[in-house]
């Protein structure tokens, strides 16, 4: 099928000065724009991949921690009819599991020290099928929950700010003390440390305390599991299923998902990944339109070819149009050339720095300081296509104006000193 000849001429002014020097200043320019598109979307999609991935490791190093929705009772009590409620909640597709739980804030102490933490009564049975705490928790620490026999266990950053290890003893102090001859007493309980957890979550990991849930109702002096907590098949339905499950449960509770727990934390992370895509956008626009100057020192170049084009009855649509095919050849190249970049390192970028920090005999994360000894990365779809996206559109819309420029010229003036 035989091309237009706008698209013929526009790929042969792309691609000349490649076998002479006559344009060679020109095609210098016009390669810089195109390796600055290439650069600037390629390094929009390894940083948005990279922080996609540190906000996934963050969020299932939280969610080993926290179930994706909680149910509670309006007054903080025990839940009526717990094995109604999730029964009912279990009919939902989406729920894979779920366990009872007690919650509550406390005060651990051994001798001078003592610590606020948040106390979780769970049942040491149930409680994997909402939370994975096999890959945090000391082996079998969750097994020595025994009721009647008041373990514990605490997180590690806890643990280690209590200055005790598995066997020690803490003295856990509950809220509302007892009222007696010699005025209110507070409720003192002696807990053995079984274990430790490390979830990788400082908030967590310094602030979280587990305990029986059957010793939690008697520390807390409640008649039965205050909470149930439920995991989903797809975590970010999780807000959805909550809202459904406000109108279909028997009853008034109060419902939260993970992602209203942690609200301000996730808002600050889109916030972020936000303002980088906008800052990086810039460069790919900056590079976008050096076009501009390539075409017009190309238009200077070809008034003469322009000129007689003109006279052999070409249209200034078709003089515009050969011009926005050179530009737009040179934005879909780089965009294309950055896509395949980018996508490149991201899904390399653990290897590619695990060999610089090798070569250069350094460590850029080290684990004590950020937890993980990785670079984590994600590279995301809907990452991807709005960078291609406006990458194209930039780089079209930098055609425009050399173009229409080049559509205005006096086929007379042009010839005048030919």
């Amino acid at each position: 099928m035989q091309l237009p000849y706008e698209l013929q001429l526009g790929w042969r002014y792309t691609r000349a000065g490649r076998a002479t020097r006559r344009n060679g200043f020109i095609n210098f320019i016009s390669g810089v724009s195109m390796a600055g598109i290439a650069l600037g979307v390629a390094a929009l999609i390894i940083v948005l991949s990279v922080m996609n991935g540190f906000q996934k490791e963050v969020r299932d190093r939280m969610l080993g921690v926290v179930s994706h929705i909680e149910i509670f009772s309006r007054d903080g009590q025990a839940l009526p009819d717990l094995d109604v409620i999730a029964a009912a909640a279990r009919r939902n597709p989406e729920v894979m599991g779920a366990a009872p739980f007690i919650a509550s804030q406390a005060l651990i102490a051994r001798g001078e020290d003592m610590k606020g933490a948040l106390v979780r009564g769970i049942v040491p049975a149930q409680e994997p099928e909402v939370t994975d705490f096999s890959g945090t928790a000391q082996k079998g620490a969750l097994d020595k929950l025994v009721p009647g026999e008041f373990g514990i266990v605490l997180g590690g950053e806890l643990a280690r700010a209590l200055f005790v290890r598995e066997g020690d003893q803490v003295t856990l102090i509950a809220p509302g003390g007892q009222v007696t001859p010699a005025g209110v007493v507070p409720r003192l309980k002696s807990f053995t440390v079984v274990g430790t957890f490390d979830s990788g979550h400082y908030e967590y990991d310094s602030a979280l305390a587990m305990i029986h849930v059957e010793d939690a109702a008697r520390v807390f002096r409640l008649e039965g599991p205050t909470g149930l907590r439920l995991k989903l098949k797809d975590l970010n339905q999780a807000r959805e299923v909550a809202d459904e499950m406000a109108q279909t449960l028997p009853g008034q509770f109060l419902i939260r998902d993970w992602t209203r727990q942690n609200r301000t934390w996730f808002a600050a992370v889109q916030v972020e990944k936000r303002m980088m895509f906008i800052i990086l956008t810039l460069i790919v626009a900056v590079a976008a339109f050096n076009l501009v100057s390539t075409l017009v020192m190309t238009v200077t170049d070809k008034r003469a070819d322009i000129a007689i084009l003109r006279t052999l009855g070409a249209s200034p649509r078709s003089i515009m149009g050969i011009f926005v095919v050179q530009g737009a050849m040179v934005g879909v190249i780089g965009t294309l050339a950055g896509l395949g970049l980018g996508l490149l390192v991201a899904y390399n970028v653990t290897e590619i720095v695990s060999f610089i920090e090798k070569a250069l005999n350094a460590s850029f994360l080290p684990k004590d300081i950020y937890l993980i000894s990785r670079m984590p990365s994600d590279p995301q779809r809907s990452d991807i296509l709005p960078i291609t996206v406006i990458s194209l559109i930039l780089a079209f819309a930098a055609t425009l104006y050399p173009s229409w420029r080049a559509s205005r010229v006096n086929p007379a003036e042009a010839l005048r000193y030919e």
